[in-house]
């Protein structure tokens, strides 16, 4: 049987199922310990059916709709985006002033949270994420309606609270960005870098849990190998995405750099920058001929070099992976980069199509 897909197809309420209605909550309210703070509301959250309460009862304890004060919450550690717009903070604060907080923020609770702890730094652990001590809740979805909650002055904030692991408030972090488009190219391809290196999820994992196809989370943590420069003007919304995609192309970083200045100077187009990159690695080909070889010699060269620029993106466009084809009289080479052993797997059973194993 094929296995369900998942990731944006569900949506959020997939991955942080709610809540059972009012009866349900009241008689599984997690225990508190300063109910003087915090007030457990009747109002359901959700549609979940009655008839699946029961089979859901392990995380009905977890989860519940709370009034708790804003300084009690704390952004998520693992929060992929790193920019808030301000004209989008002010905006979302002067709806909240008129309308109230129509969708409350999701969080869980904080393993590292110490009551006795008013004012130490949070310290900083190995794989570079904060702790912080001094707040009962972590964010997992809803920063910016914090934020604009803070913004306009709001003491205490309705939540609905979820236990969660690490990983499953990074997966959910990054499904809320990546559905509402709030992600930058970069922020997504470092927060599947994260999925894949902190957590040891392959690619094939990562695009099941946040819902895209496996060669789009290639492609996106592809971007992360070009120059900082490159990624710095990325970040800063020089050029776009597709830009820095066809930047991948140039054979090196020197050209590469070459070819993002001409994308911001002349406002080049994608298409342009890609037929530039390819007149570049036809270039330095060129370089490489003999300059006292007889000219009508030297241009059977340069068509077949032309051909084999051709032939080498068309092997880039079906395989989505870095490739170089060189061609001489005895032969030639093609070499296709991969950069995880499942991108080698899913080579070998693209070429053989078995299954990989020795």
């Amino acid at each position: 049987m094929a296995k369900a897909r998942g990731g944006l197809g569900r949506g959020l309420n997939a991955l942080i199922p709610g809540a059972i209605p009012a009866r349900e909550v009241e008689e599984t309210k997690p225990s508190l310990d300063d109910e003087n703070e915090e007030s457990l509301s009747a109002a359901p959250i959700s549609d979940t059916p009655p008839e699946t309460a029961l089979s859901k009862l392990s995380e009905v304890r977890k989860i519940g709709l709370l009034t708790v004060p804003i300084t009690s919450i704390a952004p998520n550690p693992y929060q992929p985006r790193k920019k808030i717009d301000p004209d989008v903070l002010e905006e979302l604060a002067n709806s909240i002033r008129v309308h109230g907080l129509v969708q409350p923020p999701v969080v869980s609770y904080n393993p590292d949270y110490d009551p006795n702890n008013h004012g130490e730094e949070p310290a900083t652990v190995a794989d570079g994420v904060k702790k912080e001590y001094r707040a009962r809740y972590l964010l997992i979805a809803g920063e910016r309606r914090w934020q604009a909650a803070k913004l306009i002055g709001l003491t205490t904030i309705p939540v609905v609270v979820k236990e969660t692991t690490p990983l499953q408030m990074l997966e959910l972090a990054i499904v809320e960005n990546i559905q509402r488009a709030d992600l930058n190219p970069l922020e997504e391809a470092y927060a599947y870098r994260q999925l894949v290196d902190e957590f040891r999820l392959t690619q094939e994992q990562v695009s099941e849990k946040v819902g895209k196809s496996r060669t789009a989370v290639t492609n996106s943590l592809r971007l992360l190998d070009l120059p900082k420069e490159i990624l710095d003007a990325l970040s800063d919304n020089l050029f776009t995405e597709g830009h820095a995609r066809a930047l991948l192309m140039a054979k090196d970083n020197r050209d590469r750099l070459r070819l993002m200045n001409l994308i911001i100077e002349k406002a080049m187009s994608v298409r342009q920058t890609e037929e530039t990159a390819r007149r570049m690695n036809t270039a330095h080909a060129a370089r490489a001929y003999n300059d006292e070889a007889e000219p009508e010699m030297r241009q059977k060269q340069r068509i077949s070099e032309l051909e084999t620029s051709s032939l080498e993106q068309k092997f880039r466009d079906a395989l989505s992976m870095q490739v170089e084809l060189t061609r001489s009289k005895r032969g030639g080479k093609l070499v296709v980069q991969f950069y995880s052993e499942e991108e080698l797997e899913w080579l070998y059973r693209r070429i053989t199509g078995e299954d990989f194993g020795i």
